[in-house]
């Protein structure tokens, strides 16, 4: 890297902390904090839902998966995205959102309380909240592989700077400052993506590579099915990612909490759901075509590292690098407020009396202490790894282990469809969901990603619906509750106007 790279780079950390001091004169209160008083724009809520599926693991490992598949990469990943979250625009969006408007509601795991029991509230907290940190501790790993592979920068210090940064501007500026780091995520990542994506056609000939580089590929680069992503594969991740990106990843469910209205809400969503259908393939599209421009890497996890290298200039070097500083420091950030609200709505006024008596303002600076506390752990896990392990197995596994056992008591506990499932529902189908992720990737020792992928999720799912026919536990009040998702109030707060 050269001094013009180290400058651009910097110039994004200052713009970041810069972004954190701006978004903190907006924050007067948790709601403010955790969902921004529900006055962050439509489109914005949207570009913000859609960048905050992204980090550097993506970068990296999916990367090795680009160099080493092709276009397999695009359609079990993005394309399962893009469609689970066009799906959830007209299903979940408008309901997460009037969670808030009506009910006041600052964590998408606050209402559980109220839709089942305090119990079932507590187990889902629990579960999610501690695994979540192994997670981003992967990701903090991730992104320092990263600036080793550009600057030779040790691992300890690559997560040192990163979280460093990452703690001044979410623990200042809430789910404000998270959401602009978003959109300013969204802006590097056009430049360099863009950047790259010119930069390979010119190396390749020009436009006609698009679709004549697919001959020169390895054999089945090209297939939208390769390897161990069948059609299978795809069909039980189209199927997670719909419950993952539509609230089963707590933090997206905040953007469309965040929203002014449902309607909103849902705008938002499908803003979010075109971008993953269009973006990805811009993005992705160079590392497609990696074995011709870097051929014979003997890390395919260093692929996008060495295409960088050998297509950028100086300059543009540093902006593709701050652009993997801003997607995991994004994704961390916006990880670090919703589990801060979780701890503050969800887990420490049950354990700690106190903590329900807390001023607002009391309540607030412990919201930012949480926050704090969550990035720090996290970052302590990441060192201790010393750079092992970031490979996509740890994210596929976690999302199984986590994600389909807590999002579905979660998720189809808004939906009417599901009223007549009550706490043992949630409660045996979460633990069992967990249970046989556990005998399936430890006991059986699977090594098939379907099957880790997908039977936690299924078994969940049928042990919710079974036990709510077979054992109804529908009570007046949550008829109300769920009922109440349906319409918007008549009193919406109005966007703020970003001067």
């Amino acid at each position: 890297m050269t001094a013009l790279d180290w400058a651009i780079l910097s110039g994004y950390f200052l713009v970041m902390v810069g972004i954190g001091l701006w978004a903190k004169s907006r924050v007067h209160n948790v709601a403010d904090f955790f969902t921004a008083g529900g006055r962050i724009p439509w489109w914005l809520s949207g570009i913000s839902h859609h960048m905050s599926g992204y980090s550097a693991v993506m970068f990296v490992a999916f990367a090795a998966v680009a160099y080493n598949y092709g276009l397999a990469m695009y359609v079990w990943w993005a394309l399962t995205i893009g469609l689970g979250v066009g799906i959830g625009a007209f299903v979940f969006a408008a309901r997460w959102n009037r969670l808030r408007s009506k009910h006041g509601v600052a964590s998408p795991l606050e209402y559980l309380a109220r839709r089942y029991n305090l119990p079932t509230q507590q187990a889902l907290a629990y579960s999610g909240a501690l695994l979540k940190v192994v997670d981003i501790a992967a990701k903090w790993v991730a992104i320092s592989v990263l600036l080793r592979g550009f600057a030779g920068v040790p691992i300890i210090w690559g997560i040192l700077i990163t979280g460093v940064v990452t703690l001044a501007y979410i623990t200042l500026g809430g789910l404000w400052a998270d959401v602009l780091t978003d959109f300013g995520q969204f802006v590097i990542q056009g430049f360099a993506g863009v950047a790259m994506f010119v930069a390979f056609l010119a190396h390749l000939g020009g436009v006609s590579a698009l679709w004549t580089m697919w001959g020169d590929l390895p054999e089945g680069h090209g297939d939208p099915f390769s390897g161990p992503y069948t059609l299978t594969f795809f069909l039980a991740l189209l199927f997670i990612k719909t419950f993952e990106y539509n609230g089963g990843m707590w933090n997206l469910a905040q953007r469309y909490m965040a929203a002014p209205s449902g309607s909103a809400a849902k705008r938002s969503a499908l803003l979010s759901s075109g971008l993953w259908l269009v973006w990805p393939l811009i993005l992705f599209l160079p590392m497609f075509a990696a074995p011709l421009i870097v051929p014979g890497l003997a890390n395919a996890e260093q692929a996008y590292v060495e295409l960088a290298k050998t297509l950028l200039p100086p300059g543009v070097i540093g902006l593709v690098l701050a652009g993997f500083f801003s997607h995991t420091m994004a994704m961390v950030s916006s990880d670090a407020n919703v589990i801060s609200s979780v701890v503050t709505r969800d887990i420490a006024p049950v354990l700690v009396r106190a903590v329900r008596n807390l001023s607002e303002r009391a309540e607030l600076t412990f919201a930012r202490v949480t926050t704090f506390a969550f990035v720090v752990i996290s970052m302590v896990i990441a060192i201790s790894t010393e750079g092992q392990g970031v490979v996509l197995k740890i994210v596929v596994d976690l999302v199984a282990a986590t994600m389909g056992p807590i999002s579905i008591p979660l998720m189809l506990g808004l939906l009417p469809w599901f009223r007549r499932s009550g706490p043992t529902a949630a409660i045996v189908s979460w633990a069992a969901g967990l249970g046989v992720w556990v005998v399936v990737k430890w006991i059986l020792e699977e090594t098939s990603q379907t099957m880790v992928v997908g039977v936690p999720l299924v078994t969940s799912l049928v042990l919710y619906v079974a036990i709510g026919l077979l054992k109804p536990e529908r009570t007046a009040g949550r008829d109300t509750l769920i009922d109440s998702l349906d319409t918007d109030p008549v009193d919406e707060p109005k966007p703020v106007t970003l001067r």
